[in-house]
C-alpha cells in the first residue's frame, strides 16, 4: 500500500487516537512528523481493518470518513466503479426497480457509473480518504460483461479487437462441471458472457483502467470471481494465448509492489486457492466465514477449530463474518447484530488475516435484506461504528506484531483471543447466559476496563484473569497502547418507513453537539435533539449533520412516493406479431422482506380483447409493483431486467 500523505493535522490526530500509539504505549506528541510516522507503522492494509461500504455512493463514503476513521478502520472497500448496465430505467433500489448486481455487469472499464457517482466524485472521495489515512480498495470485475452485449461500449469492443476477441469462443456455454478447469475459466458464469482475459489487447485495456483508478487514488483491488480466470498452468482456451492475466495485472500496474490485491476465490469445486494466493497475493477465506457463522448460530466458539483460516498455512487472506454474496443469497440470514459483533471480535482481534466488515443496508436484518430504505448510494447500518466494533478495530492495530493464541474457558462457553502479553478479547458465545470468567493469562497484574463498554472491569492477579461477561457480549481488554477514541456527534431520524404516502412525520435526534443542521431537498435549517419534522409529499432526500471539536457526522435518508394500484384495476399489453397467442402477466414486488407475486412464473394468463390487445384485472391491491409480459418463451422486459412500473389503466407494448 502506498503511504498516505496527511494534509490535515486534525484528521491525522483523529486516526492516531482511533488506531494506536508508539511502541512504548504512549500517544505520540501532536507533531506532524511523529503523527505521520505512527500512521505509517500501521498503514499496511493487512495490519488494519476494512469497511465494505457496500453500495454506498462515493459522496456518501466521503461524507462519512470522519466516522469511518473514528471507528478505527484503516481501509474502505467500494462497490464496482466501472460503467454498468443501466437497468430499471435508472432505478436506484438495491432490489426492485434497479438492482445492486448491475454493478457486476460491466459495459466498459471506465471510472464512474450512474449508481455510485462520477470519476470526479471518486477522485474527491480518494483525496479525502487520504486526509484521514484511509486506504481505498476498489472491487473490479474483469471476468465478464453485462449479459446484454448490445449495451457493451463500442470503445471496449474496438480495443479488444472485435466481439470475437473480447470473449472466449465458449462464452455463451454455461458452466456445468465445476471440476473442469477449462469450463470454470472460459464458460459463462450465471449467463454472463465470459471475457477472453488472455487476449493481450483486453489486458492492455484493463490495466489502463486499473492505472486510471490508481491515479485517481485507489490503493488496492478486490478481483471479483477470480476463480474463473485462468492460472498460468490451467488449460489454455486458445493455444496461442498464454494464461498470463494474473502476472500482468499484478506486476504491470503503477506502483505494483505497494498495491493490495486480493481475489474472490470461493473454496470448493476445484478452487486451487493456494495457487491463486501465489498468483494474486491474497484471496478470500470463505470456508472460515462459513465455519464461523455455523459456530455463532450454534453458540459454540471452539478455540481449536477456529485457529487458522483453512487456506493452507497462509494468513494472506481477507476474512469476514459475512460477505455481500452470502448476505444477498440469504445464507447468513440467521445472524443478528449480536452475532455479527461477536463474529467480528473473533476475526478482527486476531493478528492474522485482513478482516472485512460487510455493512448491511440501513434498517436491514437477515430476514429483510434490502432494509427500510432499499436504496443504492445510501449509508448502511450504523453497526459498523458500534462502540464494540470500534474497540476491536483499535485493539487490532494497537496489538500489531503480537502473537495470537485462542483458548476457551467457562466450560468452553467463552472464547479468548490472547495477543501476547498485552491484551485479550473475550467473546461470550451464549446469547442468554452471563459468564464468570477465570482463565490463565500472561497479562500484567492490574485492572482492565472493557474498552467496548459492554462489560465492566476485569482483574488480573498472579496470572489469572477474572471478571463477569454479560450474555452475548464481548470484552476488549488492554492498557498498554490504549488511547481514548474521539467522540463524534451522532445524528439520526426516528422512522421505520421511507415511503411517503401524503406526508410523513419524523423525529430528529442528535447527541454530542448542541445543535445540528437538516437539509430537506436543498433547504437548510437548524435543529436540536427531539425536534419533529413533517416531510411533504414528494420529498426525495433529507440530510442531517452535526459538528463538534472532534469532527462532523452526516447521514442522508432517501424517500420514495407510494405508488398504489387498487384491486380491480386493469392493464393491457399489445404483443409483437412473432409472439405466441397465449400471453401472461407476471406481477411482483421484491423490495420487501420476501418476494410477493401474483403467481408462479410466467404469471397469470391475460385475456385477448376485440382490438387484439390483451387485458388483465388485478385481484389485489399492489404497492410499488412491477410487471413482466411473456408468452412462455419470449418476455418483455428481457431476462435479468426488472419489470415495468405497474400503473392503473396503463397500456404496455414492446418498443419499436
Amino acid at each position: 500500500m502506498r503511504y498516505k500523505k496527511i494534509t490535515a493535522v486534525l484528521a491525522a490526530a483523529l486516526l492516531v487516537s482511533a488506531a494506536g500509539c508508539n511502541a512504548d504505549g504512549k500517544a505520540p506528541a501532536d507533531d506532524t512528523a511523529e503523527v505521520l510516522a505512527d500512521i505509517h507503522n500501521i498503514s499496511r492494509i493487512e495490519d488494519g481493518t476494512i469497511l465494505h461500504a457496500w453500495c454506498w455512493s462515493f459522496d456518501t463514503v466521503r461524507e462519512n470518513l470522519p466516522d469511518i476513521a473514528a471507528a478505527g478502520y484503516t481501509a474502505v472497500q467500494v462497490s464496482p466503479v466501472n460503467a454498468v448496465i443501466e437497468g430499471g430505467n435508472g432505478g436506484m433500489q438495491l432490489m426492485g426497480k434497479g438492482k445492486w448486481y448491475y454493478q457486476y455487469q460491466p459495459t466498459d472499464w471506465t471510472v464512474g457509473n450512474y449508481q455510485l457517482g462520477t470519476e470526479e466524485q471518486f477522485r474527491q472521495m480518494c483525496e479525502e480518504a487520504e486526509n484521514y489515512g484511509i486506504s481505498v480498495i476498489v472491487d473490479v470485475v474483469p471476468n465478464h460483461t453485462a449479459g446484454d452485449i448490445s449495451a457493451v461500449s463500442d470503445s471496449l469492443i474496438s480495443a479488444a479487437g472485435g466481439l470475437e476477441k473480447l470473449y472466449h469462443s465458449t462464452y455463451t456455454k454455461r458452466i456445468v462441471n465445476y471440476s473442469s478447469r477449462i469450463e470454470c475459466t472460459s464458460y459463462s458464469l450465471s449467463g454472463l458472457p465470459d471475457v477472453n482475459t488472455e487476449n493481450p489487447a483486453f489486458q492492455d485495456y484493463f490495466i489502463a483502467y486499473l492505472n486510471r483508478l490508481i491515479e485517481d487514488g485507489a490503493d488496492g483491488f478486490r478481483y471479483d470471481t477470480a476463480k474463473h480466470i485462468a492460472l498460468p498452468d490451467d488449460p489454455q482456451s486458445d493455444p496461442d494465448l498464454p494464461n498470463n492475466f494474473w502476472e500482468r495485472v499484478t506486476t504491470e500496474i503503477t506502483d505494483a509492489p505497494n498495491i493490495f490485491n486480493y481475489g474472490e476465490v470461493l473454496q470448493g469445486d476445484n478452487d486451487r486457492i493456494e495457487q491463486y494466493l501465489d498468483a494474486i497475493g491474497h484471496t478470500t477465506a470463505s470456508d472460515y466465514g462459513k465455519l464461523l457463522r455455523g459456530y455463532l448460530i450454534g453458540e459454540m466458539l471452539n478455540a481449536k477449530l477456529l485457529t487458522g483460516f483453512q487456506v493452507g498455512d497462509s494468513e494472506n487472506v481477507v476474512t469476514w463474518v459475512e460477505s455481500h454474496d452470502n448476505y444477498t443469497d440469504g445464507s447468513s440470514a440467521a445472524l443478528d447484530d449480536s452475532k455479527i459483533l461477536r463474529g467480528w471480535a473473533v476475526i478482527a482481534a486476531q493478528g492474522g488475516g485482513t478482516p472485512l466488515f460487510f455493512d448491511r443496508p440501513y434498517g436491514a436484518t437477515g430476514y429483510d435484506r434490502w432494509g427500510s430504505m432499499n436504496r443504492i448510494g445510501a449509508a448502511g447500518s450504523p453497526l459498523y461504528k458500534d462502540p464494540a466494533v470500534s474497540a476491536v478495530n483499535r485493539f487490532r492495530t494497537a496489538m500489531r506484531g503480537e502473537s495470537t493464541e485462542l483458548t476457551n474457558c467457562a466450560e468452553n462457553a467463552a472464547l479468548l483471543i490472547n495477543r501476547g502479553s498485552r491484551g485479550v478479547v473475550i467473546v461470550n458465545s451464549k446469547a442468554l447466559k452471563d459468564l464468570e470468567i477465570s482463565a490463565p493469562t500472561s497479562l500484567p497484574d492490574g485492572t482492565y476496563t472493557d474498552r467496548g463498554g459492554m462489560n465492566g472491569t476485569f482483574t488480573v492477579a498472579d496470572g489469572t484473569l477474572t471478571g463477569s461477561l454479560a450474555k452475548g457480549s464481548i470484552a476488549v481488554l488492554y492498557n498498554d497502547g490504549y488511547t481514548e477514541p474521539k467522540a463524534l456527534p451522532s445524528v439520526s431520524a426516528d422512522t421505520d418507513t421511507f415511503t411517503i404516502d401524503g406526508t410523513l412525520g419524523i423525529t430528529l435526534h442528535l447527541t454530542g453537539a448542541d445543535s445540528g443542521t437538516y437539509t430537506l431537498d436543498g433547504s437548510e435549517a437548524a435543529y436540536t435533539d427531539g425536534d419533529t419534522l413533517t416531510l411533504p409529499a414528494g420529498t426525495k432526500e433529507l440530510k442531517l449533520s452535526a459538528s463538534s471539536p472532534d469532527g462532523t457526522s452526516v447521514m442522508t435518508y432517501y424517500f420514495t412516493e407510494r405508488q398504489t394500484v387498487p384491486a380491480g384495476a386493469e392493464i393491457s399489453f399489445t404483443k409483437p406479431a412473432e409472439w405466441g397467442g397465449t400471453i401472461y402477466a407476471y406481477i411482483y414486488n421484491e423490495s420487501g422482506s420476501s418476494l410477493r407475486k401474483n403467481s408462479v412464473w410466467p404469471g397469470e394468463e391475460m385475456t385477448l380483447t376485440d382490438d387484439g390487445s390483451y387485458s388483465y384485472t388485478l385481484a389485489e391491491e399492489w404497492d410499488s409493483a412491477l410487471v413482466i409480459f411473456s408468452d412462455g418463451k419470449n418476455q418483455y422486459p428481457a431476462a435479468m431486467e426488472p419489470g415495468l412500473d405497474l400503473a392503473e389503466g396503463m397500456s404496455y407494448s414492446v418498443p419499436g
